[in-house]
């Protein structure tokens, strides 16, 4: 065996923690944007827009 054992190889599938960063960087100015557009007022501020809502049958 040439190759030294690794126990814990990495996870392909896992997010890379560089662009979670920069997600969540942006998500913050959003929110801080949000925040500022919308004071004074007494609903909390939503980052992302609500789902449409299915008419009644």
């Amino acid at each position: 065996m040439t190759e030294k054992f690794n126990p814990a190889p990495t996870d392909k599938h896992a997010a890379d923690p560089k662009q979670e960063i920069h997600r969540d960087k942006e998500q913050d100015e959003e929110l801080e944007k949000g925040l500022k557009d919308s004071f004074p007022a007494s609903d909390p501020v939503s980052s992302t827009q609500p789902s449409k809502s299915t008419p009644d049958a």
